[in-house]
């Protein structure tokens, strides 16, 4: 099928895309990667009147730490970028092992962790990482420059708040509170398939106290979900056996899925909780071994 007639635009600056977006008045899509965008168009799941391509604008295909250890990912950095980046395997663990179970390696060469995030796919692994990261969209639009906790920027099965005339330009991982460790498993059916069910665990350490954490799931509900009472059962302890358990259970009792061809509601609610649990039973043993 061929997507529906639509006009095409190269902006060369920000500024011009987003007076392109007010232009547009909601009927604007951006391009940025287009791994999702371009099926969706095809498929006429989605019919924009204008395609707004930002590859041309200079500047954001950038991934960096700051020197306060603020880490900041460009809306044109690449799934691939990220994948092979010795930086971020360094200081983003959790990040570091989403990176290369994203789709397959034809996604990740083009597709974005920005538009990934913007495309909101209940589905996508980003969204959850970056919630347990506790990160952050910024957003520039005509009135000036926002920036918004991924865990309210998605707001619903492919929907965001982000505005009609808004280009979403970063996305921003905090400094850690502490030293940071973390991980991420996802189970599919095969290489690229959706995930019947996905976890992202980030724990931060003082000592051999947890002074941080966040647990975002993934394929597991409607929209990726902030298991954040799961995350507080681990905060002030030191990754017990008991607190793990506390954990994995209420991750699992967090999550809302549905039975499908990939699984019932119970199996993926184990699912959930076993891989919970095997996340931090793995940091724990780290922890250990430097100790």
């Amino acid at each position: 099928m061929y997507p529906s007639r639509f006009s095409y635009e190269a902006p060369d600056t920000v500024e011009e895309a987003i007076e392109l977006l007010r232009r547009g008045q909601g009927e604007a899509k951006v391009l940025a990667g287009g791994q999702s965008l371009l099926p969706m168009m095809k498929l006429r799941f989605a019919s924009p009147g204008t395609l707004i391509d930002i590859n041309n604008i200079p500047g954001l295909d950038y991934h960096r730490a700051d020197s306060d250890g603020t880490y900041r990912i460009g809306a044109l950095c690449r799934h691939a970028q990220l994948e092979k980046s010795p930086d971020l395997a360094a200081s983003q663990p959790t990040m570091a092992a989403a990176a290369h179970t994203v789709a397959d390696p034809i996604v990740r060469n083009r597709g974005t962790l920005v538009g990934s995030i913007c495309h909101a796919d209940p589905q996508g692994d980003w969204a959850s990482v970056m919630i347990s990261l506790g990160a952050s969209v910024v957003a520039k639009g005509p009135t000036g420059v926002r920036s918004v906790a991924v865990a309210d920027f998605v707001s619903g099965p492919f929907q965001t708040v982000l505005a009609s005339d808004e280009l979403a330009v970063e996305a921003v991982v905090p400094a850690p509170v502490g030293v940071r460790a973390g991980g991420y498993l996802k189970l599919e059916r095969r290489v690229g398939d959706f995930a019947t069910a996905g976890v992202a665990v980030s724990v931060e350490f003082s000592g051999s106290s947890v002074a941080r954490a966040g647990i975002g799931l993934t394929g597991v509900g409607s929209s990726t979900i902030n298991a954040a009472e799961a995350a507080a059962a681990l905060v002030g302890g030191s990754l017990s056996e008991t607190d793990i358990a506390a954990a994995a259970e209420l991750a699992a009792a967090a999550s809302r899925p549905r039975s499908d061809h990939r699984g019932s509601e119970s199996y993926k609610r184990h699912i959930v909780a076993t891989f919970v649990s095997r996340i931090l039973t793995s940091l724990q043993l780290s922890t250990q071994e430097v100790a």
